[in-house]
């Protein structure tokens, strides 16, 4: 019997590391020699001098007891937990500082918070169309496991310096440590390199990575959260303010007219333009902070009258939402990203009124039905098709920014609104 599991449980690293040394006869000078270590970083091992044993040092050592398969998992083990239990406790870093309230994400903030904190998950990326909220839900992760679980967070712009070299490699490593940490690559929308995470999570053994970006690239052992714009408000409650103020579109959007109409009170007399509002922008939180920027010379009810022959008519507002991205451009990417099959699908789709089902899809593209649905979960991780509650299973609808987009006008949107 091999006694892995009572070593596991009851023995420091040192202590380990001289049980399974007299286990098969070795002097510290033959298991210094063998190792290619000095007999004094033995000697220090086994008493407990040297706390954090490097992870070059640990598969050595491993090499040179012949350790194997759970036994060698056990060595390595109880390295790792001794660097982790001897890490200095100093004070871990913050995330950077968002620029406003986040409304509405609740669900989608507590989800991440336990995938990362709960569960354990190392690798998840959050996937969506430009301006759905990708960026403020991550901070909003980040600060939360910074603040409850004393998580240090690394944030890189991976839009603005994509890759990393062998230099700023090291250094990350070596400031991360074997500290829990979260590193955010936000807007890695080119990909990263499968063997650079394979890298990090080997030598930052309290890492977990969250990645932003537009399109999810498909990455070993990665989790992938696809982020829908918020929930907007059915007719039926286009003349009941209270409830209307409950939904996450409206919600969003009466904070932003708040702050630049201070004292603005939803009134029965305009909530069905703010309903309407959020429907025809889909509850995309990027394209509602526009239209709100847009409060300060006009009433709800006179943006939908001006976005009546669709949304894309509406520009950005002259101050105050510089370097935004453009929701009109992110929704023509989004579909110039799709293959043609893909793009026709949703063509046909967006001609039709409602909602529909994965079924309903495979009737209408006229083509096989594997390849029908693989299409409609493309559409769905694209963001330009969201999920809507339904009592007899799954189904869908296409945006209404979308509908405009292949229905009409013969223009492409032009909407700004921040990322």
């Amino acid at each position: 019997m091999d006694g892995g599991h009572t070593l596991q449980s009851e023995a420091g690293f040192g202590e380990l590391l001289r049980i399974r040394r007299e286990r098969i006869g070795l002097t510290q000078q033959v298991l210094a020699d063998h190792a290619t270590l000095s007999v004094r970083a033995i000697r220090d091992m086994e008493s407990g001098r040297v706390q954090r044993p490097r992870q070059e040092t640990v598969r050595l050592l491993a090499d040179a007891l012949r350790l194997e398969g759970r036994s060698r998992s056990v060595f390595e083990a109880a390295a790792r937990r001794q660097a982790l239990a001897e890490e200095p406790r100093d004070e871990p870093t913050a995330p950077p500082v968002a620029r406003g309230a986040i409304v509405g994400r609740e669900p989608e903030i507590d989800v991440l918070t336990e995938a990362l904190a709960v569960h354990g998950d190392r690798l998840v990326t959050v996937a969506g169309l430009g301006g759905v909220g990708k960026t403020r839900l991550v901070l909003e992760v980040a600060r939360r496991l910074h603040l409850t679980a004393r998580w240090s967070v690394r944030w890189i712009d991976w839009a603005r310096q994509p890759g990393m070299g062998p230099e700023r490699r090291a250094d990350l490593v070596g400031a991360i440590g074997a500290r829990p940490t979260l590193l955010v690559l936000d807007g890695a929308d080119a990909g990263v390199e499968t063997a650079l995470l394979d890298e990090l999570f080997q030598r930052c053994p309290g890492l977990s990575v969250l990645i932003t970006a537009r399109v999810a690239q498909p990455l070993p052992g990665g989790q992938v959260v696809p982020l829908a714009p918020l929930p907007t408000p059915g007719p039926e409650l286009d003349h009941d303010p209270a409830a209307l103020a409950e939904v996450g579109a409206v919600r969003l959007l009466l904070s932003h007219l708040r702050r630049l109409r201070p004292g603005y009170r939803l009134e029965p007399e305009e909530a069905p333009a703010v309903a309407a509002l959020c429907r025809q922008l889909d509850g995309l939180p990027g394209a509602l902070e526009l239209a709100a920027g847009w409060s300060t010379v006009l009433s709800p009810r006179q943006l939908v009258a001006r976005m009546a022959d669709g949304p894309f008519h509406l520009g950005p507002p002259p101050a105050g939402f510089g370097g935004r991205g453009d929701v009109g451009e992110a929704l023509d990417a989004a579909v110039h990203r799709l293959t043609l099959g893909q793009r026709d699908l949703l063509q046909r789709l967006a001609a039709e009124p409602g909602d529909w089902s994965g079924e309903d899809a495979v009737e209408l593209s006229g083509r096989p039905p594997q390849e029908s649905l693989a299409a409609v979960h493309e559409l769905l991780a694209s963001g330009l098709i969201r999920s809507v509650p339904a009592r007899d299973g799954v189904r869908f609808t296409v945006l209404n920014l979308c509908r405009r987009l292949f229905g009409g006008a013969g223009a492409y949107p032009v909407l700004a609104a921040a990322g």
